[in-house]
């Protein structure tokens, strides 16, 4: 089957009401799929999802959730369609595909599911992955990458319906960036991308146009980012996680400035004052 009916956005008949009055016409909207991660023909998560960057959503997704330590522990991806959306098949290194095995789960997530293959309280809220780094990241700079991730954003350009995580670097600005319906997805994305193309995410930030909740840490500590800087807010959670992880956490980034949550020795500006 090809990928035809499978398009990241589509153009939809409506009819707007303004001021009173009715006009029919168009408007642009986000595509949204089922896509099955499966591993060694096993299905291991289904997810709600935009259809792009299939390859970089199950390697990503593979490495956030700690079924893979890396891209090449993945030997074969292959996208499958069907009638019923699209089959991300990945056939696992041996020793992977043991682990695998021993806790597969079988679950079904809505769009952007955060928490996924988890069955217990404790495994939700295990331990982050320490992140150690002696980065040192301009204010002014931080705020103008965040500022500037609409002119990346291709499909929220068209839909203004999508979320989109990115990874930047001083001197380098944004590395990749990748978008989707789900937030959570937008991340595993970009790390996918990053663990495809060999770079890594230490020396820079990750950037989210959505709120902060704790599974985003999660998977920024995964990644070993340093820094998380949001256009919203965080959770309480999501907070006190970053400061476990040793992560710094900016949110809030408007064009006058963000404010840091954790971990602001990472930030530095000409002067700091500190306001009670």
């Amino acid at each position: 089957m090809s990928m035809d009916g499978f398009n990241p956005v589509e153009r939809m008949q409506r009819i707007a009401w303004r001021g009173g009055n009715a006009a029919a016409g168009e408007r642009t909207i986000p595509g949204e799929t089922a896509v099955a991660l499966t591993y060694n023909r096993v299905t291991h998560a289904v997810m709600m999802a935009t259809p792009a960057d299939f390859e970089d959503f199950g390697v990503g997704f593979s490495l956030s959730e700690g079924i893979i330590a890396r891209a090449g522990e993945i030997h074969d991806i292959e996208i499958a369609p069907s009638d019923d959306g699209i089959d991300v098949r990945m056939e696992l290194a041996v020793e992977r595909a043991d682990s695998f095995t021993a806790r597969r789960r079988y679950l079904a997530g809505p769009t952007g599911c955060g928490l996924c293959g988890v069955d217990s309280l404790a495994e939700a809220m295990r331990p982050p992955r320490e992140v150690v780094s002696d980065l040192r990241v301009s204010a002014e700079a931080l705020a103008a990458a965040v500022n500037a991730l609409p002119a990346g954003q291709r499909l929220n350009r068209q839909t203004r319906a999508v979320h989109a995580a990115a990874y930047w670097e001083p001197g380098r600005g944004i590395v990749a960036l990748r978008e989707d319906v789900g937030r959570h997805n937008a991340l595993d994305k970009l790390a996918g991308a990053l663990a495809r193309s060999g770079a890594k995410a230490g020396r820079g930030a990750v950037l989210l146009t959505s709120r902060v909740s704790v599974e985003l840490i999660q998977k920024a500590a995964m990644l070993g980012a340093p820094v998380v800087a949001a256009v919203s807010a965080p959770t309480a959670l999501a907070v006190r996680v970053a400061e476990q992880a040793g992560i710094t956490l900016a949110a809030i980034v408007r064009a006058d400035g963000f404010e840091v949550f954790t971990h602001g020795d990472r930030i530095i500006g000409e002067a700091v004052e500190y306001v009670a």
